[in-house]
């Protein structure tokens, strides 16, 4: 596959990554250019303001994640039919999992998929300097091809020349200038920016002012060429089908009744439910892909609104997201909260990641949620925030016991009883890691976790997901 593409990287967090890529898709958008957004690393609120910029869904590109060997399909399964990518980068340039190196960050992606990289630089209180900065980063390494600056919180006309004249030292050409005051505000809380799926016309009118503030200030058409300067990929895309039948990634998912993954169905599809809507805006495009070529209709829940289950659902995923902020509402919906408790003591599967945990709990900042777990859930002032490597405790609906997986746990909240163990017998706990008592819970087909997985990196949960849900009478 030969696609243009770009990352879009910078020295740290909080140099302007986001409003950079999200413009530009927005601005490239408007010019009629078929665009498709990527996010690195696993952050679920970005490719929420990529999706409404470029009009199609945001998808994320994580090696600790997904592999390292599935970045690259992955990324040309989700440009399909694009004619240009943008991609956004994690953290600093050079920020990869903690302990191993550059692994997971910004360059050893856009080495993966072979794509150019412009540097957003906050220029602030910056003059010559920026010149160090910027030639650090590219010799940093020579496996990273750093095409362009594109410099941010510039103050005046004279501070936009003197940090050109310095870029111009070392070689690196300055694709764009965002001034100080032209920054678009975007509200933000515990854990980021605010989805756009909470505030779509507020978010809607934010990225058109991007597109605007983008067009204005960078030279889309260096862009477009630096992006074009990108070789073809010599791979082939990612496919939910091949994934689940190993041909993808040369191996073989079973399914819970030890049939191959893929042909979990034998006649008609089962209906799984996928909690959607403000509360619960945290998933994966290929979580639902593969869910329907394991063979289910997939069908979309808002549990803030729709007070019942879809009809004839037999399986229902929780993503993560903002329950906590939703609290009253979501204990309101008692007609909702009381479908999904029937639905799970009638053996059907239920796998919930993180707000999904809280959700299914019996309270949350003490008011009423489903019930499913003899947990209560509460606020915290504590970050909880990395990538964990676990390890299956016991049998479930997505996993044999001893299965090892890699994840990620992002929350300011805790349950309580923590651990699964101190249920039993009518629960067991989900998972294991080092340096951690085991956490979340799995009690019949109900599997309940703090921790995020991506599904493209354990193809094998939707064949058994959908295997137990064909089961369920």
């Amino acid at each position: 596959m030969s696609i243009p593409r770009v990352v879009i990287a910078a020295p740290a967090s909080g140099h302007g990554k986001t409003t950079v890529a999200t413009g530009l898709l927005a601005a490239f958008a408007a010019r009629g250019t078929r665009v498709a957004p990527f996010k690195i690393g696993p952050d679920y609120i970005d490719p929420g303001y990529h999706a409404l910029a470029a009009g199609r869904p945001g998808r994320n590109l994580d090696a600790v994640l997904a592999g390292e060997d599935r970045v690259a399909p992955l990324f040309v399964h989700g440009a399909a039919g694009a004619s240009l990518a943008i991609v956004e980068g994690v953290m600093g340039l050079y920020d990869g999992r903690v302990g191993e190196g550059d692994f997971g960050s910004t360059a050893h992606v856009a080495g993966l998929i072979g794509a150019p990289v412009i540097l957003v630089v906050d220029a602030t209180a910056q003059g010559r300097s920026v010149a160090a900065v910027v030639h650090g980063f590219r010799s940093f390494s020579t496996g990273v091809h750093i095409g362009g600056v594109i410099l941010n919180r510039v103050g005046s006309d004279r501070h936009e020349s003197l940090l050109r004249e310095a870029c111009e030292e070392v070689g690196a050409p300055v694709l764009g200038v965002l001034r100080r005051h032209d920054a678009v505000a975007a509200p933000s809380r515990h854990l980021g920016l605010i989805p756009a799926v909470e505030r779509r016309a507020e978010a809607s009118a934010a990225v058109d002012a991007l597109a605007a503030l983008i067009a204005s200030s960078v030279d889309l058409d260096e862009v477009y060429a630096l992006a074009s300067s990108a070789g073809p990929l010599p791979v082939e895309a990612w496919s939910p089908s091949e994934a689940l039948t190993g041909s993808a990634d040369g191996r073989t998912a079973d399914s819970a009744d030890g049939r191959a993954a893929g042909s979990a169905t034998g006649g008609a599809r089962p209906v799984i439910a996928v909690a959607g809507g403000a509360a619960f805006s945290f998933g994966y495009a290929e979580t639902t892909e593969l869910l329907a070529a394991a063979g289910a209709d997939v069908v979309t829940v808002d549990p803030l609104h729709d007070e019942k289950l879809p009809e004839g659902t037999r399986g229902l995923v929780v993503g993560g997201g903002f329950p906590e902020v939703y609290a009253s509402q979501l204990s309101a919906n008692a007609s909702l909260r009381n479908e999904v408790s029937r639905l799970a003591f009638t053996g059907a599967p239920v796998v919930a990641e993180c707000a999904g945990l809280l959700w299914l709990g019996r309270t949350l900042d003490d008011a009423p949620m489903c019930g499913v777990l003899d947990i209560e859930a509460a606020m915290t002032p504590t970050l909880t925030l990395g990538y964990r490597d676990a390890v299956a405790l016991a049998d479930s609906v997505i996993a044999p016991a001893g299965t090892r997986v890699s994840g990620h746990e992002f929350h300011r909240t805790m349950v309580s009883p923590r651990s699964g163990l101190l249920l039993a017998p009518r629960a067991d706990a989900a998972w294991a890691w080092r340096g951690a008592e085991p956490e979340g819970f799995v009690t019949e087909n109900v599997h309940a976790s703090y921790l995020h997985l991506h599904w493209a990196g354990q193809p094998e949960i939707a064949s058994r997901l959908v295997t137990a849900a064909t089961a369920v009478a």
